[in-house]
This record gives structure tokens, C-alpha cells and sequence, in this order.
């Protein structure tokens, strides 16, 4: 249902600017991406009665003023750009500039039914350190694939130097993240049940902690959703398509992805259990892994609502 066009204000943001906009008004305002700007627009939005807030995520620059208006007591939604886009085609609007996109996310924003509450501000920082341990692993596995393409001595020390210094460098920002987790007693005992389940490593666990907070609180079928591994119907007419994964948070399920690979031939016997039976049934190798990742954000999930470490013969709920 759509709420008042009063208190409704959509914010296109970029590195320099804030552009904002109005729902159902003509008024407009652009300040500095900076926190004097943000204190600017937090005093233009309450002249107007605005109680909510909309952007779009736009690689971090989205932070500052999602932080400050939040401080300053505004209701923020942080829209996915495929959302806002979406919503564009719908109304037919297909003119861009930064104005035009600040009123069809004050107007995307208007109709949202929820919005979802802040992140954890801890989570959010520890977001930032994860994702850069990340970069250091997709920069690891470059290095690592580009030695097999060089025979040239020089080269080949060189970047087996570089392999060294990436592997000291991913090794040490692991555990100041550990360090910084340790520090906090609910997240470090939720960190350390999550890592009772067979086949999660702590890695795994540094991803579904900080990127997946709602662990816990959701039902296997909204987990497996969040993550994107839920699988949906193909189907028009007497068509019957094969059902697919779609949407989600990707880097959720990369990570469990890669841990439910060596599980389900190795680590968890239930994992290993149901791949065969899939293989058995004729399901491809991809489709038998996307069961087993679903199956082991489930054990994690359930682990996570029952606040006990995972046992072998418990039954998933």
C-alpha cells in the first residue's frame, strides 16, 4: 500500500553527489557526498516532513548517507539497482539523469510495503574487511592459474613470490577479523555454532556471520531464498520448464557452494548420502550440488534456531 506522498524521498547517489527528490512534489536538492552534505539534506528532508528515505546500493557510496539520515532518524530503504531499473519499465520511464532517478526511487520507495530494519553497524564494518579478504582470494587464485602459463624462470619466481606474499597477506587479515569478532561474545558463540555442522570451515562461517544475519529467525525455505538456492518453477502454459536458482545474495552462496563441493564427497555424511541418491536418480552433478548447498544452509539455519552444536543423528526441521 502506498503511504503518504509527503514523507517519501528517493536519493540518487554518486561519489561526489546526493541528488534528492520529493515523491509527489517538484522540490530538489543536490549536496556534497560528505557528511556536512548529509547534515544539509537530513535539515531539507525534515523541513518537508520526510519520515522515509530510498537509494540504491551503489558500490559503497551509499554508506555515509545511509549512516548519517539513519542517525538522524529516518526510516532508509537500500534498494538493489535491478529493483529500481525494474520498477522504471514498469512506469515506461526510460529518460536518465541523476534527478530523474532520485524521483523514481522516491516513487519506487513510496510503494514498498517494508523496509527492512538496519544491519547490525558491527556486521556492517566487519562487511568491509570480509570483502576485502575476499579480493585477496580471487587475487590468490589469479596468481596461481597464471604460473601454469609461464615458463620463463624470472616470471615463474616472481610470481611464486607473489603467491607467498598474497597467502601471509589472506592468512593474517583472517585472523585480525577473527580478532575483532572474538571481541564480541554473541557473535564469536554463534560464529563457533555455526562450525559445528560437518563440512562448514571457519571461513565458510566468517561468511554466513556476517552476511547472513538472519540465520536463525528464518524457515528453511526462506534461507534457502535469501541465498539464492531455492529452487523456482519454469512454467507457461503447457510448457514444463526445469526448475532453477535465481537471485539472492551471491556471495552467500558462493561460499556455501564451495563448502557443500568438498562436503558432500568428504565431510558430512548426510551431504554425501544425498548427492548420491540425486546421481542415482539421474540428476546432473550441478543439480545434486545445489541440493546439497541448500541442504547445508538448512543444517545451519537450524543449528543456528536451536542454539545447540549439530549432531549427527539430529533430524533437520
Amino acid at each position: 500500500m502506498e503511504i503518504s506522498t509527503t514523507d517519501v524521498a528517493g536519493i540518487d547517489v554518486s561519489k561526489a553527489h546526493l541528488d534528492a527528490a520529493l515523491h509527489g512534489q517538484d522540490a530538489r536538492l543536490r549536496v556534497a557526498n560528505t557528511q556536512a552534505g548529509c547534515a544539509r539534506l537530513a535539515t531539507w528532508l525534515s523541513h518537508f516532513g520526510v519520515s522515509r528515505v530510498g537509494m540504491e546500493a551503489s558500490g559503497g557510496y551509499e554508506r555515509l548517507p545511509v549512516d548519517e539520515l539513519r542517525k538522524a532518524g529516518f526510516e532508509v530503504a537500500l534498494l538493489q539497482p535491478r529493483q529500481v531499473r525494474a520498477f522504471a519499465v514498469y512506469r515506461l520511464k526510460w529518460a536518465k539523469n541523476d534527478q530523474i532517478d532520485a524521483a523514481l526511487i522516491a516513487r519506487c520507495t513510496a510503494e514498498l510495503d517494508t523496509v527492512q530494519a538496519p544491519r547490525d553497524a558491527r556486521l556492517a564494518a566487519m562487511d568491509e574487511h570480509l570483502r576485502l579478504i575476499e579480493q585477496i582470494e580471487a587475487d590468490l587464485s589469479r596468481q596461481k592459474t597464471r604460473s601454469e602459463a609461464y615458463r620463463d624462470r624470472r616470471l615463474k619466481r616472481w610470481i611464486t613470490q607473489e603467491v607467498a606474499r598474497l597467502e601471509r597477506r589472506l592468512k593474517a587479515e583472517i585472523a585480525l577479523l577473527m580478532a575483532t569478532i572474538a571481541r564480541h561474545q554473541d557473535l564469536i558463540s554463534r560464529l563457533r555454532l555455526i562450525q559445528t555442522v560437518e563440512g562448514v570451515g571457519e571461513r565458510t562461517a566468517l561468511t554466513l556471520l556476517i552476511l547472513m544475519p538472519e540465520l536463525g529467525q528464518l524457515s528453511r525455505e526462506q534461507a534457502a531464498s535469501l541465498a539464492g538456492l531455492a529452487p523456482f518453477d519454469d512454467d507457461t502454459g503447457m510448457q514444463r520448464g526445469h526448475r532453477h536458482i535465481a537471485g539472492g545474495r551471491f556471495r552467500v552462496r558462493r561460499a556455501i557452494y564451495a563448502a557443500a563441493l568438498a562436503a558432500s564427497f568428504r565431510w558430512n555424511p548426510r551431504l554425501i548420502n544425498l548427492y548420491q541418491r540425486l546421481r542415482a536418480k539421474g540428476k546432473s552433478h550441478k543439480q545434486a550440488l545445489v541440493a546439497c548447498a541448500r541442504k547445508l544452509l538448512i543444517f545451519v539455519n537450524a543449528v543456528v534456531a536451536r542454539g545447540s552444536a549439530w549432531q549427527k543423528q539430529l533430524n533437520d526441521a
